[in-house]
């Protein structure tokens, strides 16, 4: 009996599928994300000024070894002449994962189209860097982002950004 029994764990420890992160390989994921950058304009005397925390709305799709994902969002804080569209997509390869977190390197980038005045600039920001996210469910995962930040077209600047709860998300995979 005791021979069977062993057997049979043998058996269905050999046939287990190899856990990984996430709901499963090709799955998409609803929810938001949100960069590191954060971007205000406007002042100049006037005191009106209008911050962006680039982010927002997002769709990620996991492909096993990585995933890419992107956000879109408009914004409209009030007022004349200050509506905002975001834009942004980033791509992490998974360096290392278990059943519940991966770990990827890899970046995103961030255009950001804004009124000032009767003129519209464009700011785009090119964020390498890591993520971690860990699954609280197969198929909900929290995700938290630090790296470097590199302000672009009108974002003067290059921002170093080390705080791991600058860029973070929430994604709901169907599978």
């Amino acid at each position: 009996m005791k021979n069977t029994t062993k057997l049979i764990a043998l058996v269905l420890m050999g046939s287990a599928g190899v856990a990984s992160a996430g709901g499963s390989e090709g799955s998409i994921g609803v929810g938001a994300e949100f960069m590191l950058s954060s971007y205000s304009v406007g002042g100049g005397g006037t005191g009106n000024v209008v911050s962006f925390g680039l982010g927002g709305p997002s769709l990620n799709y996991d492909a096993g070894k990585f995933h890419v994902g992107g956000f879109l969002s408009i914004l409209d804080p009030g007022g004349a002449n200050n509506t905002a569209v975001e834009i942004g997509g980033r791509f992490y390869y998974h360096v290392h994962s278990t059943a519940m977190t991966d770990f990827g390197i890899g970046g995103t980038i961030g255009i950001l189209n804004y009124d000032v005045g009767n003129d519209r600039n464009t700011a785009m920001f090119i964020e390498p860097g890591f993520q971690i996210r860990t699954f609280l469910q197969s198929n909900v995962a929290l995700s938290f982002t630090a790296g470097l930040a590199i302000g672009a077209a009108d974002a003067d600047g290059v921002y170093l950004i080390g705080n791991a709860v600058g860029g973070a998300g929430l994604h709901y995979y169907f599978f």
